[in-house]
């Protein structure tokens, strides 16, 4: 299992190797944000994006294997905040994204947040599991809503996390105590 050293608010500092991070990704992954990521001007942007925590986590050498932030909604959906999670390919199944999923869901309710989902295609069924144990329910199935790279159409699941209704979940996994 790798080892996490550092876990941080992305700055300008760090943009290169989220940069680096972002390249190793899979295409259809980086499908997933709503930005070109590889677009040099994106990551840069994230940095100086003071309303939407971006958190990474380093390994020893500096080198960026989790990506998690919050997008927070505008208007009438702004109590309402949406996380993104990448996990070096290399590295899953070893407990990161659901360290840094929890660092993430601290920093949106840090931000005020009261409500947080998120999207996972349904047959990633261990990503599924995952934020279930963290308090998250479904909240929606949305039929042949995303495209593989193969153009295959599939199934996109919603998950939230009502932050009131879950106190004794937050309670239970730390998160709680965290927020502070």
């Amino acid at each position: 299992m790798t080892e996490v050293a550092d876990v941080r608010r992305l700055s300008a500092a760090e943009v290169p190797a989220l940069r680096t991070f972002l390249a190793r990704l899979p295409e259809g992954e980086r499908r997933w944000f709503e930005e070109d990521v590889l677009d040099p001007s994106v990551p840069a942007a994230w940095a100086s994006d003071d309303r939407n925590p971006h958190l990474l986590a380093l390994d020893g050498d500096d080198r960026v294997v989790v990506y998690g932030a919050v997008r927070r909604g505008r208007g009438w959906s702004s109590h309402v905040g949406e996380i993104a999670l990448m996990v070096d390919p290399d590295l899953r199944r070893q407990g990161h994204g659901r360290r840094m999923a929890q660092l993430v869901l601290i920093e949106a309710l840090r931000a005020g947040v009261t409500k947080v989902m998120v999207e996972i295609v349904a047959d990633q069924t261990a990503a599924i599991a995952m934020f279930r144990r963290l308090g998250f329910e479904p909240e929606g199935l949305l039929r042949g809503h995303v495209r593989d790279r193969e153009g295959a159409l599939r199934d996109l699941v919603v998950l939230a996390h009502p932050v009131e209704e879950n106190r004794a979940v937050m309670a239970a996994t730390g998160v709680e105590d965290a927020v502070g």
